[in-house]
């Protein structure tokens, strides 16, 4: 028996909580509710103004969030033939890719923080500090970096 589609209500209720979460990650709030309105459009296209008036906001707010989402490759623009609109398409691996980006992020945060205890001296309690930190942050970057690999060689495009 086929499962019964979302209520127009029920979809932009999950996209909003989506977005939600995305937002409490990290991800600013408009890209993240362009990035769940994506995810869960049929086709995994949508033109800018699909995404406005699915998402009840202004063009230049979905413009932004378009550019921002482009910019770090997390979504294409493509031309759809006989369609004078660009659509935009979420990435089929969007999340291994927002986790790469934070897992480049926490390789800069090591970095940053070992010049940091190496300024203040090991054996003070501002270099303790910031060396603990900076061996924290390269064991999730190892730990993450080795889950990200084993995803995409079990789950390969």
């Amino acid at each position: 028996m086929p499962h019964p589609d979302p209520a127009p209500e029920e979809i932009s209720q999950f996209v909003e909580h989506f977005a939600g979460v995305l937002a409490n990650s990290g991800v600013p709030t408009m890209s993240a509710r362009v990035i769940g309105r994506m995810l869960v459009s049929p086709t995994g296209t949508l033109t800018s103004a699909e995404l406005a008036e699915s998402l009840r906001i202004s063009q230049p707010a979905v413009s932004g969030a378009v550019r921002q989402l482009l910019q770090v490759g997390f979504i294409t623009r493509e031309r759809i033939p006989g369609s004078r609109k660009d659509h935009y398409r979420i990435r089929d691996d969007v999340f291994p890719a927002i986790l790469e980006r934070r897992n480049s992020a926490l390789a800069e945060w090591e970095s940053t923080s070992r010049s940091g205890a190496e300024l203040f001296g090991l054996d003070t309690p501002v270099g303790r500090r910031l060396c603990e930190a900076a061996d924290y942050f390269a064991f999730i970057h190892r730990d993450l970096e080795q889950l990200i690999r084993s995803w995409r060689v079990d789950h390969p495009r």
